[in-house]
């Protein structure tokens, strides 16, 4: 089980928690791409497409792990443009409780390991022991 945390003090987060604290298993989630089961490049030039694929894969890598996005403590995104956060969080929250969302970090990068990347995700997962 997780809890979600806003400190006193620290202004009020808007779709993520500033601190979420869970005791268990850590499922450690690699930065995921967009790219389908086949290795072919889903939605290029489409961030809004782009971000589907990576959270179905994020679903598919978490649900290997034992886990779903309910049991997600912290989501990393990597962009090579902050502009495509809104459609990012589009896609975050059709998977995540926007009420209670992870903990999350978003950093603009120069570049992916490919040109054609607009985003990479990663998540931390707690399962309970």
């Amino acid at each position: 089980m997780l809890t979600h945390i806003s400190p006193d003090g620290v202004a009020p987060a808007q779709g993520y928690s500033h601190a979420v604290v869970g005791e268990g298993r850590l499922v450690v989630i690699s930065g995921q791409i967009a790219l389908d089961e086949k290795g072919n490049l889903v939605g290029e030039g489409d961030p809004a497409a782009q971000a589907r694929q990576v959270f179905e894969n994020l679903k598919r890598c978490l649900e290997a792990g034992g886990a779903t996005f309910a049991d997600v403590a912290k989501l990393t995104f990597y962009v090579t443009d902050v502009a495509f956060l809104p459609a990012i969080r589009v896609a975050r929250d059709a998977h995540v409780d926007v009420a209670r969302p992870p903990a999350g970090t978003a950093v603009q990068v120069a570049a992916l390991f490919r040109p054609d990347l607009l985003l990479e995700v990663e998540a931390l997962a707690v399962l309970p022991w």
